[in-house]
């Protein structure tokens, strides 16, 4: 047990009590996943600080019965020293055994942890199409809350009326990528728009591209005479640099055609490292795709051109109702679906896929 875990132990205790006080001054609180993991991580280390210290009591009683032996010179007493320091030795090397087992198995588990980048755009159906871009983008950060994953908006294209054409999120957490893979797809809207007078059923379509980001070990050397530098103003509710300096950037990669671009940062070069980021992870994506491809047919990214006729999942709001085509069932909780209630049924396609999930990207 080393001072890095003891440290851990001190904050981790430390937020255990501030939550336990607001649990007991609020009868109406319930204790989330976060806080249950938490609660998680305090016994794992209160266990290991408890085996540490019978180890520490193990190893100063191993050293009185070495003193006492070196003043001793009673045969059968050296005999019985003898035995409780083989008892007490082997007592202190399963007690370390078992710390530095549980400490590596903690280190496996944070290494699982990966990130992915999801991208919705609107297909068909216009206006009614932003507006559900919007919708599936604030469903999906419900989850992530939900799962305690970390997000962050890396880029958005804001439409003229309502939602958006187009919205990138980066997602970091555990086992990120392989949860959600499942996503990519056409995603189909049916229901009665607020602009439609008639009170007539619409049918519009969004994409969703959920990519694995690039492998920090993997380099991608990007030749910059082939890369189209751009500046614009930052488009968004504005502020004191916001829309009125060129600090949002675009980046053309010549020779794929891919693009890159990022606006939330305050200043140029902050937005040039990620933009660049950015470019970097999607032509790794252009080749992880292709590996997919020939990998297996039944197993790839689905980016498609958002025809309504290709979808894996229909969300029809005028009978409350959500269905995924793979799965071919459908789930009566439209509302709650809406709000971040996603997992029972991305638990289901998970189950579904497992038996093609023997490979790995990259």
């Amino acid at each position: 047990m080393n001072l890095k875990n003891f440290q851990q132990l001190k904050k981790i205790n430390l937020e255990i009590k501030k939550k336990n006080e607001y649990f007991l001054l609020n009868n109406n609180y319930k204790p989330n996943k976060k806080y249950l993991l938490i609660l998680k991580r305090y016994k794992l280390y209160k266990n290991l600080m408890a085996r540490y210290q019978q180890a520490k009591t193990n190893n100063k009683e191993l050293l009185d019965f070495l003193e006492l032996a070196s003043d001793s010179q009673d045969e059968q007493l050296l005999k019985s020293i003898n035995l409780e320091l083989s008892i007490l030795s082997e007592k202190r090397k399963k007690s370390f055994q078992e710390i530095n087992q549980e400490i590596n198995q903690e280190i496996n588990q944070d290494r699982k942890k990966d990130s992915a980048i999801i991208e919705l755009r609107a297909g068909t159906g216009g206006n009614e199409a932003c507006i559900f871009v919007e919708e599936i983008c604030r469903m999906y950060t419900m989850y992530f809350k939900e799962v305690s994953w970390k997000f962050k908006l890396l880029n958005y294209t804001p439409n003229s009326y309502k939602g958006y054409k187009e919205v990138r999120i980066k997602i970091s957490g555990k086992n990120v990528y392989n949860i959600l893979k499942y996503e990519s797809g056409v995603h189909r809207v049916q229901r009665i728009p607020e602009t439609e007078a008639q009170g007539r059923l619409h049918t519009s379509a969004i994409t969703v591209a959920v990519l694995p980001e690039i492998n920090k070990k993997v380099k991608i050397y990007l030749n910059p005479e082939e890369i189209k530098r751009e500046s614009f103003r930052s488009r968004g509710a504005g502020g004191q640099n916001v829309n009125k300096t060129e600090t949002a950037i675009r980046l053309t990669h010549l020779p794929t055609g891919i693009i890159a671009e990022c606006q939330e940062e305050r200043s140029q070069s902050k937005n040039l490292e990620q933009a660049m980021k950015v470019l970097k992870d999607r032509i790794l994506n252009l080749k992880i795709r292709k590996q997919i491809k020939n990998i297996s047919t039944k197993r790839k990214l689905l980016i498609s051109t958002g025809d309504r006729s290709v979808k894996i999942r229909t969300y029809n709001f005028h009978k409350g109702r959500v269905t995924d085509h793979r799965l071919k069932k459908s789930f009566y909780n439209l509302e709650e679906f809406m709000n971040g209630k996603i997992e029972n049924l991305i638990n289901s396609l998970k189950y579904l896929n497992q038996k093609d999930d023997n490979y790995e990207i990259c």
